[in-house]
């Protein structure tokens, strides 16, 4: 009684807090962060060439194995936030270290021995940065990444957290109103980061440019720590990572244990709450983790295994499943991924051009990103509220595009982005050459900048249908219980494409510099072939195009919304797998909750403990 009594005491305590107070804190924070993170890219390729006297091609791999580090380390915060810390603990930890990451790098903007002397790269034989130097801009690097690692995957659930309360009739209505606000207050940011930021660092200077974030990162931890006592913090509980591990691991275990026989569902471990009681055929040598060899050793008198190690339930089984099939589909994302994450180029070609809008103003080389973000977000607002409502009246009927083809459009519109990239960067070289800019790339061209828009809005449709495509994708797909691993894969793909982005990076500067010739990425912009390198993209996307057209037919069709696997029990092929048990196995299974069917299989079980008659019951054909 007492227990109960405490227990209702920690519930009752729960409903006081959280609530819409909460929100703009837990909002804040993440628009803060996004902004001080988001800011810093764009124009630190620039500070890298002038300040540090890097080449073009190290500079960009260091940036492309931030970005990596940054993609990477969600997925890592999400599984410590998930098994050990709780998002409250993760998300303060993460938003402190990110400050002390802008610190340090505002410190070597202040500082003038944490750099080498200024000098200019491509006049003059600069000195390298000594190792220390290089230790400290690593190490804000790194702060900074181990911040968002912890920041981004668990704000958006944080505050979901403190809205989700089942008893209120308007719950689906409050989170709904809180996601729209989170995503346009994390769209804001990035265009803030993109203009305000970026125009500060260009104007005011590095000094300046990297004190605003550090100061906008400060407030960000701040306003998260006012807010404590409201909160409503989660323990941290099971990690579908380490479900996964574990499913691994026991179907290793049991690689020579023999299959049970088909027709007998008592040999699979299975979770109460759960339908699926037998595994699926596809990939079934993975079905072994969830074998029952000795009921009495295996099962606790509550029904769960005494060693999660020893055996995983049918659910568990059937999620990594569904996530390797999806890997296939996932990998074709990554080769967009690589055209995107080439953003120093488009900065460098920005710096070289005609940046005037209007005679007094003119565009920092490190903004034109935004009109990627611009594009993203008209054309979303757009789809859903005007194209296909317009498209439906015309044909007379609903229309709608599947996710696999929203996913290859966007395939092909990145494909064709690069394309334009290579043609705009042909026409400013020659333009360059012609105007005898040849030694001189930091003179401007005589060409407009905004030339460069083209191949952003293409970038921007392409994130639009592939990118949002391969979410929805992974949630369709996904049960419920993997819903965060659906939103951790894109940023792991994102990932991937930095690494290998750098790698294809070294590879063709590398090559390319052979025998005392210039490097296609080299340092200087006008001598070098930015052009070819982009070709070199446009066609790797062309054949990655390909590639995701195989996928697409061997996948098969998507689970559609209205039938998807969720944690009510279906598997990723539902009623296809539950129709190869035989009527007489779906009644056995359902009067089991008949006390006397359930005493009789209690019973079996008990039977179970000869030896001789497993044995016999293991060495059964399959």
């Amino acid at each position: 009684m007492e227990v109960e009594a405490n227990s209702e005491q920690r519930k009752m305590s729960q409903r006081a807090k959280g609530g819409l107070i909460t929100m703009p804190f837990i909002i804040a924070n993440e628009a803060f962060e996004r902004v001080a993170s988001y800011g810093l890219l764009p124009n630190m390729i620039l500070y890298l060439i002038q300040d540090y006297h890097l080449g073009v091609a190290k500079g960009t791999n260091i940036l492309f194995l931030w970005s990596a580090a940054t993609n990477f380390l969600p997925v890592v915060g999400a599984f410590l936030s998930d098994s050990y810390l709780g998002r409250f603990l993760t998300i303060g930890l993460g938003s402190i270290t990110s400050l002390l990451g802008m610190i340090l790098l505002w410190l070597t903007a202040m500082i003038p021995k944490t750099k080498p002397p200024h000098c200019d790269l491509l006049t003059q034989s600069c000195k390298a940065p000594t190792a220390a130097q290089f230790i400290l801009l690593y190490s804000s690097f790194a702060l900074m990444s181990i911040g968002a690692g912890g920041v981004r995957p668990c704000s958006l659930a944080f505050g979901a957290d403190q809205l989700d309360k089942r008893d209120n009739p308007k719950n689906e209505r409050v989170l709904e109103s809180f996601f729209s606000w989170y995503y346009a207050s994390a769209a804001l940011s990035v265009v803030i980061a993109l203009t305000g930021i970026v125009y500060i660092q260009v104007h005011l200077g590095w000094r300046v440019g990297f004190g605003v974030p550090a100061i906008l990162m400060f407030f960000a931890a701040l306003l998260f720590f006012l807010a404590s006592p409201f909160y409503i913090k989660q323990k941290a509980s099971r990690s579908l990572l380490t479900g996964f591990v574990q499913v691994l691991v026991v179907a290793y275990k049991n690689r020579k244990l023999a299959f049970p026989p088909r027709n007998n569902d008592g040999w699979y471990h299975y979770s109460k709450d759960s339908k699926l009681v037998v595994p699926t055929d596809r990939l079934r040598f993975l079905n072994k983790a969830c074998i029952i060899r000795s009921p009495e050793r295996d099962i606790n008198s509550d029904g769960l295994a005494s060693n999660p190690w020893s055996l995983c339930t049918v659910d568990q089984v059937e999620e990594l499943k569904a996530l390797i099939k999806v890997i296939p589909m996932w990998s074709t994302g990554i080769m967009m991924s690589i055209n995107t994450s080439n953003s120093s180029f488009p900065v460098l070609q920005a710096n070289s051009m005609d940046r005037h809008v209007f005679s007094s103003f003119q565009i920092p080389a490190g903004s034109y990103a935004m009109f990627l973000v611009i594009v993203l977000f008209l054309w979303v607002a757009l789809y859903d509220r005007v194209i296909l409502p317009l498209a439906s009246k015309v044909r007379g009927k609903r229309v709608r595009l599947g996710v696999k083809q929203r996913m290859g459009i966007g395939l092909f519109l990145s494909c064709l982005g690069m394309v334009v990239a290579a043609i705009v960067e042909n026409v400013r070289r020659r333009k360059a050459i012609r105007q005898g800019l040849l030694n001189s790339p930091q003179t401007l061209v005589g060409m407009s900048a905004m030339w460069l828009v083209p191949q952003y809005c293409l970038y921007g449709l392409a994130e639009a249908f592939n990118a949002i495509g391969q979410t929805e994708f992974y949630y369709s797909e996904f049960p419920k219980s993997m819903s965060s691993i659906a939103a951790a894969l894109f940023g792991l793909g994102m990932a991937v494409a930095n690494l290998l982005a750098s790698v294809l990076l070294s590879a063709v500067n590398h090559l390319t510099s052979r025998g005392g010739k210039e490097s296609w990425v080299s340092n200087n912009i006008n001598k070098g072939h930015y052009d070819n390198y982009y070709w070199l993209l446009a066609i790797m996307s062309a054949i990655n195009l390909l590639y995701y057209l195989v996928c697409s037919y061997f996948y098969g069709p998507c689970v559609e919304q209205g039938t998807k696997v969720s944690d009510e029990g279906k598997s990723m092929e539902g009623e296809n797998e539950l129709s190869k048990l035989s009527n007489g196995a779906r009644d056995e299974v359902e009067s089991l909750k008949d006390d006397e069917k359930l005493s009789k299989f209690k019973d079996e079980v008990e039977g179970l403990k000869d030896e001789e008659e497993l044995s016999k019951l293991r060495q059964s054909p399959s």
